[in-house]
């Protein structure tokens, strides 16, 4: 149940990630000036797109990321939790997945995405730690 409320943060905060990517005005820069020229400006890779809409198109793809894991996991945890705690590649990519996030969080986010990472993380963490101490003792016996 741990895993699957980390997982359910990360659902949570992507959906909510990707509204606001396309919904208002929250992810907009404060001075309408800059999204102006954002809107104007071509990168350096390319002229096929501006920074406005890699903007737009990394937020959107960042969101789904984090619901796809939250999907993913929350449904392992749920519904095939011997998949996801018998498969050590799960649990690690899932680990990294989560820590990857924190980092980001920590670097470029402010206080709530951080916030709601680090919750999803010491979830995730003690979900993963929990099973696997109870595996332990089980053998013990």
């Amino acid at each position: 149940m741990l895993v699957a409320a980390g997982a359910a943060v990360f659902l949570v905060l992507g959906t909510l990630h990707l509204v606001l990517t396309f919904r208002g005005r929250a992810l907009h820069p404060r001075d309408a000036a800059l999204k102006a020229r954002l809107e104007e400006v071509p990168l350096v890779i390319t002229t096929e797109t501006t920074m406005w809409k890699t903007w737009i198109g990394f937020n959107a793809s960042h969101s789904l990321g984090a619901m796809l894991f939250g999907l993913c996991y929350g449904y392992l945890a749920l519904i095939e939790p011997h998949v996801l705690f018998a498969s050590p590649f799960l649990a690690l990519v899932g680990a990294a997945f989560v820590a990857t996030f924190c980092w980001l969080g920590w670097r470029y986010w402010f206080s709530v995405p951080r916030r709601g990472i680090a919750l999803a993380a010491l979830l995730y963490g003690a979900g993963l730690a929990t099973h696997y101490v109870q595996s332990l003792r089980g053998f013990d016996q």
